[in-house]
């Protein structure tokens, strides 16, 4: 659990609540070379359609000055740093030993992967989002705490964080989340019996738990687990490689609140249709009208994330200029901006203090770079 662990000690709820490789590596600046190094060029492959950043009427400039600052450490420990521009790589930077090859974790940008896979369902009319959560675990009856809340409760309010349970993440080692991850026990179970603090609906609370809950439902309305439905439907028509997920009970249930670990390049992949309306490479991998309502951000303010206004989604943050993000605790982001057709991606294992470096990339640097 050290990984889950560390997820939460710095998680999106504190956020919220406290307000030399041959694929574009750069050496760190304990390394050799600590001259200034130009962008790595990104490699044509059959699995990424690849240009270079003046051809997508981006700066190089600007995007090798911020190159140099990671590599300087002025954003603390990033291990990644891609850029998509109309759909295609055109910057591609690892750091501190990290490559194209290596999969990296994703924290909560996970749950963003969960409203995807909500999608898939929906899509094929298998799920709806007002349908009750209760209705789909007849075989756990009866339900501790069991009460009117409890049995409104619907998959609507489990994507949007507006659960009415009493559950806080702000404090770690006493949240529910703590107590779910250490306790070798049936995570459905877990969420169902937990107590409702009042009606469903009426208040954002991050709720990693309520997501793992939703896992559970998308894979029992899906008739398969919700890995495997990602697998199919989108992980492979994307050319997914070496995904991984931390899992628990029952049966090998995936941590659908924070226990995803992606490529990078593959993270890059999932913001792509999010810019197309659930386009990728010519294909409908899901549709414009869900890719639409779960990112529609516009929603009132919610507290702050990485030291801007915030609104949500369905798991996905909306910031301002109408970037939507997918975050996760230490500096996990997809930063999508539509209007600009235009994909950022960063990993990192950083502290608070610089947790939304990428953010302040993408604001100060890469949307100045693509010009007005």
């Amino acid at each position: 659990m050290k990984l889950l662990r560390r997820l939460q000690t710095t998680s999106i709820a504190a956020v919220v609540v406290a307000l030399a490789t041959a694929c574009g590596s750069s050496a760190g600046p304990d390394g050799p070379g600590n001259e200034p190094l130009g962008l790595t060029p990104v490699a044509q492959t059959a699995e990424w359609p690849a240009s270079t950043p003046a051809a997508e009427g981006l700066d190089a400039t600007r995007l090798t000055d911020v190159l140099n600052r990671i590599r300087r450490r002025e954003y603390g420990s990033v291990h990644s740093l891609l850029v998509v521009r109309n759909e295609r790589l055109v910057m591609e930077e690892y750091f501190d030993g990290f490559s194209a090859a290596t999969v990296h974790t994703q924290q909560s940008v996970t749950k963003s992967v969960t409203s995807l896979a909500a999608g898939l369902a929906v899509d094929r009319g298998l799920l709806r989002v007002s349908d009750r959560a209760l209705s789909f675990f007849p075989d756990y009856a009866p339900v501790a705490a069991l009460d009117a809340n409890k049995r409104a409760l619907t998959v609507r309010d489990l994507l949007t964080m507006r659960t009415g349970l009493d559950w806080s993440e702000g404090v770690y080692d006493s949240s529910p989340l703590a107590q779910l991850n250490n306790c070798s026990c049936d995570w459905i179970r877990f969420v169902l019996d937990w107590a409702m603090r009042e009606p469903p609906g009426t208040r954002f609370e991050y709720n990693s738990g309520g997501v793992i809950l939703l896992g559970a439902i998308i894979g029992r309305a899906a008739g398969t687990r919700v890995d495997l439905l990602l697998e199919a439907e989108l992980f492979r028509p994307l050319g997914f490689q070496n995904v991984q997920w931390y899992r628990g009970l029952p049966q090998g249930l995936p941590h659908t609140g924070g226990g995803l670990s992606l490529r990078p390049r593959d993270m890059a992949k999932l913001g792509t249709p999010v810019v197309t309306g659930g386009i990728w490479q010519g294909s409908a991998v899901l549709s414009e009208t869900w890719i639409r309502v779960s990112t529609d951000t516009s929603g009132p303010e919610n507290g702050g994330l990485a030291g801007y206004a915030s609104t949500y989604g369905y798991l996905w943050w909306g910031l301002p200029g109408g970037v939507i993000a997918a975050a996760g605790a230490g500096g996990q982001w997809i930063l999508v901006v539509p209007d600009r057709r235009l994909v950022l991606v960063s990993t990192a294992n950083n502290t608070n203090e610089n947790f939304g470096a990428a953010v302040r990339i993408l604001y100060d640097d890469v949307l100045p770079a693509a010009g007005p």
